[in-house]
């Protein structure tokens, strides 16, 4: 028994070896491609001959594609949609889950209808009101598209919220605390996950989106998200050239979030499993 326990956890190592290759293999290609000092946009071969830092430089020493106007662009409007949203989305999970008011059920059904649907589908009518506002081609624009909808993302940190047991906003009560008092010195003390959760979406959402930056940026080049301008490199004139930039900029734009990751990976599981009080 030992012997056929010890053989299917090996079988079970050497899968998850062989999927980790295949998962890592795109990353490290793409690394290497970054780092390539030779050749144009494709070669024969994996492991370059040469190694050069120029296709760094190359992005943030030319004035054709300004990937540093780009990566600060993109920085921008990521970290004020993530204040806002994370904010608009707290706010609404915890009056959702605390307060009980008339038809508070029938709208959480249509907040989970309308979550259902893609929100591409409002695309056109959401670029003609900003156009009517007088806000296209602006960061402006991308930082309320993307913190409108916000609200309706909160059935995850309302199913958090609801972890907290009401006793303890009882017992403050009867000790003389408000309610602004209860969120704000018992239930944020007790959701730094949920909301460590919240802004790391809200924060990857501007960071990596294209559709909805490409239609009212239009053609704004100096308002581009790194999403946009990377993408304008591979076009048919410009990819042999600037595809190893490409590549570059592909790496530098994942480190952030990476980090992110990587530092607040507890609270981001936390979140995701909810439960606040053990």
């Amino acid at each position: 028994m030992k012997n056929k326990h010890r053989f299917q956890l090996g079988v079970v190592y050497l899968i998850l070896i062989l999927l980790s290759i295949l998962w890592l293999f795109p990353i490290v290609w793409v690394i290497l491609t970054s780092l390539r000092g030779e050749g144009a946009a494709y070669v024969n071969y994996f492991i370059p001959k040469t190694l050069t830092l120029d296709n760094y430089i190359k992005l943030f020493s030319n004035e054709s594609f300004p990937f540093a106007r780009w990566f600060m662009n993109t920085f921008i409007v990521a970290t004020f949609t993530c204040i806002i949203s994370t904010f608009i989305t707290v706010a609404m999970a915890y009056a959702l889950s605390r307060i009980k008011f008339k038809h508070r059920n029938g709208f959480l059904k249509i907040a989970l209808v309308l979550n259902m649907f893609p929100g591409f589908m409002s695309m056109i009518a959401v670029y003609y009101i900003l156009k009517a506002l007088g806000l296209t081609q602006t960061l402006t624009a991308l930082v309320f598209v993307y913190s409108a909808g916000a609200a309706l993302t909160f059935y995850i940190a309302k199913g958090f919220f609801d972890t907290i047991p009401y006793s303890l906003d009882e017992s403050a009560m009867i000790d003389g605390a408000s309610r602004l008092d209860i969120f704000l010195k018992i239930t944020l003390p007790l959701s730094k996950p949920i909301i460590v959760y919240t802004a790391l979406l809200a924060f990857m959402g501007p960071w990596i989106d294209f559709i909805f930056a490409q239609v009212i940026l239009g053609d704004a080049t100096s308002k581009y998200t790194v999403a946009i301008g990377l993408f304008s490199m591979l076009q048919p004139d410009t990819i042999n050239y600037w595809f190893k930039a490409f590549t570059a900029g592909s790496i530098l734009i994942a480190i952030p979030i990476t980090l992110l990751f990587m530092v607040m990976q507890k609270y981001y599981v936390e979140g995701i499993t909810g439960g606040s009080v053990k």
